[in-house]
């Protein structure tokens, strides 16, 4: 079974993962048979381990993260890696793959173009 992880940098204020919990419920609603789970970077709970693990546990085989960043910056670079290898080393018959930030596709930059717009 695949799933997904939303992965998010994180936040001391526990209302800055609202937009993330909207998103999740939004995934949940439009792709009802894969599963998804939120993991945050730092400060904030489930960590990537503990999503991979509640995935692992609901079945899933094939697991992608987003990391739901606007660009490639250090913790992508350096702190994803180490994070990503440590859920593999753990979870060694699971495949985990991972796509860019998300702020590194043109839909997502032009959606935000389009709000931009509709706020003059």
């Amino acid at each position: 079974m695949k799933a997904l992880i939303l992965f998010g940098h994180g936040a001391r204020d526990a209302r800055w993962r609202e937009p993330f919990d909207r998103l999740a419920a939004l995934w949940r609603k439009q792709h009802v048979g894969t599963p998804v789970e939120l993991a945050f970077l730092e400060m904030m709970q489930p960590s990537l381990e503990e999503a991979v693990a509640a995935l692992v546990n609901q079945g899933a085989t094939a697991i992608t993260i987003v990391p739901v960043f606007f660009g490639q910056g250090g913790h992508l670079r350096n702190d994803f890696p180490a994070l990503l290898s440590g859920c593999q080393e753990k979870f060694p018959a699971i495949t985990l793959c991972a796509t860019p930030a998300v702020g590194e596709d043109l839909a997502v930059l032009q959606a935000i173009v389009d709000f931009g717009a509709k706020a003059l």
